[in-house]
């Protein structure tokens, strides 16, 4: 046999022979992937145990805020000032360092422009939202003089969740925010604060 025959033959036979433990080989990486991928310690986007894909309202019932650490809590209190709070993976109050806070709201044209100032362990805006249930809402957030700011933007809903405890603002349900066929009357703000 001539060797530009020989070669071909023997390509072939190892081909053979070795598929097998290649595919075994892609097997097992596949299996250690999807292991890895259902693996809810794994650090990625969670650190101690808090998955920030996760919905959770904070202390008083509000939204959270996560693009800082620590986490703000964004409360709209039942004279419709914004109350915001520190809190920890857990959604748990913890004590304010040096962050400060603004937020813009409502129209383009006319927003609501609020300040904040320290009220016990928390900051309080220094306006009220006016009538209505849905605004546009700007926060900025500064942890510290020296730090960048950091804007979280959402729309502030201020309509019962009528699947949750919590305004819609902070509902922590998975139902999205598209209520069809559910009936969004006016409510008492009063039933979502908590003492």
């Amino acid at each position: 046999m001539k060797l530009k025959n020989i070669l071909p033959i023997a390509a072939s036979a190892f081909a053979i022979t070795a598929t097998p433990f290649v595919l075994a080989d892609e097997k097992e990486k596949d299996h250690d992937h999807k292991e890895h991928a259902d693996h809810k310690d794994h650090d990625h986007d969670d650190h101690e145990g808090h998955d920030h894909g996760e919905k959770m309202a904070g202390p008083n019932g509000g939204r959270i805020l996560t693009e800082i650490e620590p986490h703000l809590e964004f409360f709209v209190t039942k004279d419709r000032k914004v109350k915001i709070s520190a809190v920890d993976d857990h959604g748990k109050a913890i004590p304010l360092a040096k962050q400060s806070v603004d937020v813009i709201a409502g129209d383009r044209k006319n927003p609501i422009r609020m300040k904040f100032k320290k009220d016990g362990n928390s900051l309080v805006s220094d306006k009220a939202f006016p009538e209505g249930n849905d605004f546009p809402v700007i926060v900025s957030i500064k942890v510290s003089e020296d730090a960048k700011k950091v804007r979280e933007k959402f729309n502030l809903n201020l309509r019962d969740c009528p699947t949750c405890d919590y305004l819609e603002y902070a509902c922590t349900c998975d139902h999205g925010h598209d209520h069809e066929g559910h009936d969004h009357d006016d409510h008492d703000h009063s039933k979502h604060e908590k003492k």
